[in-house]
């Protein structure tokens, strides 16, 4: 694996827990942006710690942005008891970036939910992400984002726009441009611990969908559920539903 970085970090929930989720954010945005997944799990009586991505937050900045050099970091944050993580929750890149973790090092987690994974991006939908992005880096606001997101929480709009602006975005454009092509499905086929993938509503927009999600699911250690009328980041888009989907792969 490459050299890694050591990723900053926020929590939820007591430190005396005895159970332990990583949440890993997707492309452009921040750990602060993963904090619906905190709230429920600390209610629950874990303690859940998000990391900022490298290039992405407050983390250090660096030359490589292949998938691999996330899933070093990421595999390099340790649970704070120093036993395996019981639950690592990555969205889009972070599912990526869980996915090949894993893979490489089983006994890193005991558990991943895949948050409309970016284990495959086709041509059209690098496209998509890569006007999404630009879209957010042109202006960085909270009217921005508001406009385009208006039924999100508040939280969402200020973390959005906040991820934009700390955001480097060279690293943001690397990660597509070193990640070609993006595919780490074969790192999805050696998986051995559960997976639950919560996928987003393809009527919406989802990257996991189709084919990908088809060539997957082989894996016996991969279930999947769909939220239905969300789009990309359903925690976003439809977050009591995504919750519930989430307690339902716990259980």
């Amino acid at each position: 694996m490459p050299a890694p970085v050591m990723l900053p970090t926020l929590s939820w929930g007591s430190p005396r827990a005895t159970r332990h989720a990583l949440l890993i954010h997707g492309l452009g945005s921040n750990g602060a942006l993963m904090w619906r997944y905190g709230v429920a799990l600390a209610d629950a009586g874990w303690l859940a710690q998000a990391v900022d991505l490298r290039g992405h937050g407050l983390a250090p900045r660096a030359l490589d942005y292949s998938i691999a050099a996330y899933a070093a970091d990421v595999v390099h944050t340790g649970a704070p008891d120093g036993e395996p993580w019981d639950l690592v929750i990555g969205h889009s890149l972070g599912g990526a970036a869980a996915t090949l973790a894993s893979a490489d090092v089983p006994a890193w987690t005991r558990r991943l939910v895949l948050i409309d994974p970016g284990l495959h991006l086709s041509d059209r939908d690098r496209q998509v992400v890569r006007r999404s992005q630009a879209r957010a880096f042109a202006d960085p606001t909270e009217d921005a984002v508001r406009a385009e997101h208006p039924e999100w929480h508040p939280h969402d709009i200020e973390l959005k726009a906040l991820s934009a602006r700390q955001a480097s975005r060279w690293a943001v454009e690397q990660t597509s441009i070193q990640n070609t092509p993006w595919d780490v499905r074969a790192a999805a086929a050696r998986l051995t611990v559960p997976t639950h993938i919560i996928a987003s509503d393809p009527t919406v927009y989802s990257i996991f969908t189709g084919a990908v999600a088809d060539d997957v699911r082989q894996n016996p250690v991969v279930t999947m559920s769909v939220v239905a009328g969300a789009g990309h980041s359903p925690h976003r888009d439809k977050p009591e539903d995504t919750l519930a989907h989430l307690h339902a792969a716990l259980r």
